[in-house]
């Protein structure tokens, strides 16, 4: 049966039209719990569009209304949640995604901020702390539900692990102290590819800057995790520089 919400949502140019008003899509096949979250954060001036109750409902939805924040339950009757909010990420990449579920799961959260979701929460945080969180993710951050986030690893232990192995390298460098030509000299690739993992580590920190993500690297302690991830193979490479910053190759060019 087709969800009447759904059936009922206004025409898109009208939504487009209202702006803030057609913010949050709710994915829930709870209707009870669904309903009254959206009258909630209604009332708290976070309006919500019509309620999706399937993946394929939220797709729809989020092909044609584009909301700016999507709650999703992690179990779906035609799916996995992970797998319909990484579908949403892909076609609305500015589209904020979280999860919102009765299960607790620390490896799942870290799968969906693996993914790209900007949190995971549980439906018994209270209200208050709730809208905070959605706020938040919001304006950007990453969030993690309190009872969840004591077993689970910390949100930036997760951020990390966003990183590819190259990616890791390149942010162990930066914090280091290299700029963009060592950091080329001691992978062996371009200036180009070394920009290119430099803007995709910011991004995927959250950071707007080298400085922000060594600041990032230093407060949380994050350099040890590096290390232990990569290896310290980059400070045997780099060695092979000469003092004023030229390669002195010992060795032909190895693949990337």
């Amino acid at each position: 049966m087709n969800n009447p919400a759904i059936e009922a949502r206004p025409p898109t140019y009208l939504l487009r039209e209202l702006g803030t008003a057609a913010r949050i899509l709710i994915v829930d096949y709870n209707l009870l719990f669904a309903d009254l979250l959206r009258l909630s954060l209604d009332a708290h001036g976070m309006p919500v569009l019509p309620i999706a109750t399937t993946g394929a409902e939220a797709l729809e939805a989020a092909r044609f209304d584009t909301p700016a924040l999507v709650l999703l339950e992690i179990f779906l009757p035609d799916g996995s949640g992970l797998s319909v909010g990484s579908r949403i990420l892909e076609r609305c990449p500015d589209t904020k995604v979280l999860v919102l579920s009765d299960v607790r799961d620390h490896k799942l959260a870290g799968q969906a901020l693996a993914i790209g979701f900007h949190g995971y929460l549980t439906k018994d945080m209270p209200f208050d702390r709730l809208v905070n969180a959605l706020q938040a993710a919001l304006d950007g951050q990453v969030v993690m539900s309190p009872a969840l986030a004591r077993v689970a690893p910390s949100v930036e232990d997760l951020l990390v692990k966003r990183l590819t192995v190259r990616e890791r390298e390149v942010f162990g460098m930066l914090v280091e102290g290299l700029n963009n030509r060592d950091i080329a000299l001691n992978l062996y690739v371009s200036l180009h590819t070394v920009r290119s993992h430099v803007q995709s580590v910011l991004a995927k920190l959250q950071v707007h800057s080298r400085l922000e993500a060594v600041a990032f690297a230093i407060r949380h302690g994050i350099l040890r995790t590096l290390q232990n991830d990569t290896g310290d193979g980059h400070q045997d490479r780099r060695s092979t520089l000469g003092a004023g910053g030229s390669e002195e190759r010992q060795e032909g060019p190895r693949a990337s």
